[in-house]
This record gives structure tokens, sequence and C-alpha cells, in this order.
């Protein structure tokens, strides 16, 4: 069998210019893709973020979300405590529990796009639920100063306490069986 010369770094060359064309045609095609140096990154773990879930303004007001409408919001934020890149690849997992009793979990829709959190960086997560008294609420609500947390594809939680839009100790009255999750993203400063 012939022995097969090649100049050195030509397959990382070559390999590297593949990923930027393919790159360059992702962005081209408006299409979202999760490669990015931080691909390679480790996958966020729950000790090693910074938790906080808030209200939104405007919650607990009387008119829903503020816009007349029946849901309320809340953030649930996290940041990288460290200073190297970890990768929050899903959804985050969320429940909250009256006791032992009632409980409510977090759900999102479909499978998210993964976030390439630098250090000290954080990643949000909207959440929407129908609050207690408003119509159509049923009776399967929980009332709670706390939510259970998990970063996604991590079994160890953490106890998250929920504040206001001021950073105040607050409850979230939420109904239901599930609070809805939007897909997570990458807070912008001051965030």
């Amino acid at each position: 069998m012939p022995a097969t010369t090649r100049p050195a770094g030509g397959l990382a060359a070559l390999t590297a210019g593949l990923t930027l064309m393919a790159g360059l045609t992702l962005t081209a095609c408006d299409t979202t893709t999760t490669a990015t140096p931080d691909a390679t990154a480790p996958p966020c773990r729950t000790a090693a973020l910074t938790w906080t879930l808030s209200l939104l303004d405007g919650d607990g007001d009387g008119d829903g979300d503020g816009r007349g409408g029946n849901r309320s919001g809340a953030r649930l934020t996290a940041v990288n405590k460290g200073s190297g890149a970890c990768l929050f690849a899903g959804y985050p997992g969320l429940e909250i529990h009256n006791g032992k009793a009632d409980g409510i979990e977090g759900a999102g829709a479909g499978r998210p796009s993964a976030v390439a959190l630098p250090g000290h960086a954080a990643v949000t997560v909207d959440l929407r639920y129908t609050r207690r008294g408003t119509p159509g609420a049923g009776t399967w609500c929980v009332r709670q100063h706390e939510a259970a947390v998990t970063a996604p594809h991590d079994t160890h939680g953490t106890v998250v306490p929920v504040t206001d839009a001021h950073g105040k100790a607050a409850v979230l009255d939420a109904c239901g069986e599930t609070i809805a999750m939007a897909p997570p993203r990458r807070a912008g400063a001051g965030a």
C-alpha cells in the first residue's frame, strides 16, 4: 500500500474552513445554531450558578399580566459564578410545592438551543402562570416563597427564594399543573 503524505496542519485547516463555511451558511439562512466556540464547554451545574426567581413588575396588581390578561409572569435567572464558560443546554428544572402536598412544575415547549454562558454571564427563563383568583384558575394551586431549581441535565438542585421586581421577599401564588417556561436566553447587560 503506497504511503500518502499530507502537509502538516492540512486537516485542521480544512476542518476549520468547513466549520466557518457551515457557520456562514447557517447565518445567511437565518438559522439558529448552537455551534459556538463555547459549545465544547462543560454543562452548567446547579451549584456553579447563582439563582434568582423574581416576580415581574405589575404582578400582583390585580389585572394579571399588566396587559389585561389572566397570566402572571416571573423570571428565573442563573449567573455563572466561575470565570470559565459552561453550556446551559435545555430547560432548567423548576418545582414549587406546598409542603408535600400540591405542586407545580415548570414546563417548556420543544428543545431550546443551548446557551453558551461565559464566566459571570447570566441566562434567563421567563415564566408564565395563572394566579389564584383569576377566572379559570381552578383549585390546584400553590402559594410559596421559594422554589426548587436544577440546571438542565443536573440531578442536584437548590432552593431559591422568590422576590418581587425590587428584590424584596415575595410569594408566588400559582394555579394549574404547570408553569410555562420560555426558552432560556442570554441576559443583556444589567439584567
